[in-house]
């Protein structure tokens, strides 16, 4: 759902797999690093204190470039059905601004987790647009992984 005047990013995804192992997924160091970003993208460290109020870091390596840094702080914690952060690059380009992820988590039962994810607002379509792909393929990504270790 887009508003012109200030993007927001929606996405919702239907996860084969328990809610309570999703949000580990979405939450644990070593399990985040395994999915997050971008097809190509290595995450060789991830630093977290999830705690509302509690701060986070994620380096980010892309195939070509240099290595840059998603920070932010957790705004609410509810294990396994809630999670809000706030996320800034580090470095920031101009267009960047601070955003809010939530993630909400409905338990469809013991094998699938309905996912939904919001973050805005963006200062600009390109910008959101970014962000879509982004998440678009690190959620694909989070799928596989997660579909490879439910049990058959």
């Amino acid at each position: 759902m887009t508003n012109r005047a200030r993007p927001t990013l929606h996405l919702q995804r239907i996860v084969r797999a328990p809610r309570a192992a999703v949000f580990r997924a979405l939450t644990e160091p070593r399990e985040l690093a395994k999915w997050f970003g971008p097809d190509g993208f290595a995450i060789p460290r991830v630093e977290s204190d999830l705690r509302t109020g509690g701060d986070y870091r994620i380096a980010m390596q892309p195939p070509e470039g240099d290595l840059f840094h998603l920070t932010g702080q957790f705004l609410g914690v509810d294990p396994p059905a809630h999670l809000s952060y706030t996320f800034r690059w580090e470095p920031p380009t101009p267009d960047d601004r601070e955003t809010v992820v939530t993630l909400t988590l409905h338990d469809l039962g013991w094998t699938a987790t309905e996912l939904v994810l919001t973050q805005g607002d963006f200062a600009t379509e390109e910008r959101y647009a970014l962000h879509e792909a982004g998440w678009t393929q690190a959620l694909d990504k989070l799928e596989r992984l997660l579909s490879a270790q439910a049990p058959a």
